[in-house]
């Protein structure tokens, strides 16, 4: 009988979007087993600077009733081969927006050294938890709603301003 093979997705998975569910969706794919790390809120603000949207609870929750996700666990250090001691997974998954950055090629070595294999997946371009926090910002920065009626107007004033701020892409009509 083979041997389960258990990957590990990393992750704050704040603001949880659609880039995160194809990641999550993709590591299944290439493991028996998925475990999904969920950054605390400290690890949180030590790496990013800034407190997560969703606190790590909510997070958990979320990230847990992913169908593609078997276990969680919290991260609350950064470093990974710790993890591995604690999850012993073979293949880790993250979005190719950090390959090659000096963290990760320095994991990789890292990881090859103990048999585990980095994979991976297209990053999500169009949509991040980045461009969500910051279109969030803007829309507090906005005047409040006045009259009931102007919903749509505001709402597309704020888009605009999303928009010109951020350059962030529309769904196509």
């Amino acid at each position: 009988m083979a041997a389960t093979l258990i990957g590990y997705a990393p992750g704050v998975w704040d603001l949880f979007h659609i880039g995160h569910l194809s990641i999550l969706r993709e590591a299944r794919r290439h493991c028996d087993r998925l475990v999904a790390g969920v950054a605390s809120d400290e690890l949180t603000r030590r790496l990013k600077g800034r407190p997560p949207v969703i606190p790590l609870a909510e997070r958990l929750e979320i990230v847990r009733s992913v169908r593609h996700v078997d276990d969680v666990v919290v991260e609350t250090h950064g470093d990974k081969l710790q993890i591995w001691k604690q999850v012993a997974f073979h293949v880790v998954f993250k979005g190719d927006d950090w390959k090659g950055t000096p963290k990760w090629e320095i994991l990789e070595r890292r990881f090859a050294k103990v048999g585990v294999d980095v994979v991976y997946f297209p990053y999500t371009v169009h949509t991040s938890s980045t461009l969500l926090r910051r279109a969030l910002e803007l829309m507090e920065l906005a005047e409040p709603l006045h009259q009931e009626g102007h919903h749509e107007q505001d709402m597309g004033q704020q888009q605009h301003a999303v928009q010109d701020k951020e350059e962030v892409p529309t769904a196509q009509k």
